[in-house]
């Protein structure tokens, strides 16, 4: 069983940087980072497979960044220039078969780490 811990959210203004970390017993085959924002489904935003390769969701636009510290088992999410509307919950996840950017591909989530952008 894979245990997913989130941190480094908070509240910032727009155009500030933030960095969220997901603490991982062990990687799996694809890990990944979504998001919810109050009434909305939840929506994927990056992944990155055992072997390196990542997937973003269209509207990342270059903003965001996933990566992996293997060395401290962490699974890095990078935002830049955020926006009021990236205001959510930020989950980790972690999935054992293919990798992308949709739920389908995991079945293990963190508890999350809310992000809220605000002037």
């Amino acid at each position: 069983q894979v245990t997913l811990v989130e941190s480094g959210g908070g509240s910032v203004q727009p155009g500030e940087s933030v960095t969220l970390s997901c603490v991982v017993s062990a990687f799996t085959s694809c890990m990944g980072w979504f998001r919810q924002a109050p009434g909305m489904e939840r929506e994927g935003i990056a992944s990155m497979s055992r072997g390196g390769s990542t997937f973003y969701a269209d509207w990342v636009r270059g903003r965001f960044t996933i990566s992996k510290d293997s060395a401290n088992n962490k699974l890095v999410l990078r935002m830049n220039n955020l926006k009021p509307e990236d205001t959510a919950m930020y989950y980790c996840a972690a999935g054992f078969g293919s990798c992308g950017i949709y739920s389908r591909y995991f079945n293990t989530w963190g508890q999350g780490t809310q992000v809220t952008v605000s002037s």
